[in-house]
């Protein structure tokens, strides 16, 4: 009998869509208590967190019920028009975001903390991008797919929209 060993996705070796949703709500609940970033969510609604998750499990492997239910990539992006996000609140955003993860105690290995912090940097990068007076939309902005060592994303260079 032959064993068949494939690579999981990011998305399964996290634990899901139930560890995501356990750490967008843990984030979501510190960034409504962090003075800096707490102002920028004021209006957020109780639903936020939940559709944080499911952009984040789609772009690491998981089912594309975002872009089913929200719009893709395009989606994401108009949310954070005229926003105009700081350096300073990237960073912040960044470090509740790990914050949030390490005290949840999801996994810790480097090959899988590489991956989930390049595309968090590339992510908030790109937000703080289209924030600006400005920025606009990409329609068919494909949504990023993030892998073991691998980028996907729709404005790596060279290619339309970057």
């Amino acid at each position: 009998m032959e064993v068949s060993m494939s690579t999981p996705t990011l998305y399964d070796w996290l634990g899901g869509i139930d560890a995501l949703n356990r750490l967008t709500q843990e984030f979501y609940r510190r960034v409504r208590a962090d003075e800096l970033l707490g102002p920028v969510f004021a209006g957020m609604n109780d639903e936020h967190p939940r559709h944080v998750a499911l952009f984040l499990a789609e772009v690491m492997g998981g089912p594309a019920l975002y872009s089913q239910e929200h719009g893709g990539h395009p989606a994401m992006i108009r949310h954070h028009l005229n926003k105009h996000l700081s350096e300073p609140m990237r960073r912040r955003w960044i470090n509740l975001l790990m914050d949030s993860y390490t005290d949840l105690g999801l996994p810790a290995d480097p090959e899988f903390a590489s991956s989930l912090v390049g595309y968090l940097e590339w992510g908030s990068r790109l937000a703080v991008m289209n924030s600006q007076s400005g920025a606009t939309v990409w329609e068919n902005a494909p949504m990023p797919r993030w892998g073991w060592g691998e980028t996907k994303g729709p404005y790596s260079p060279g290619k339309p929209g970057s």
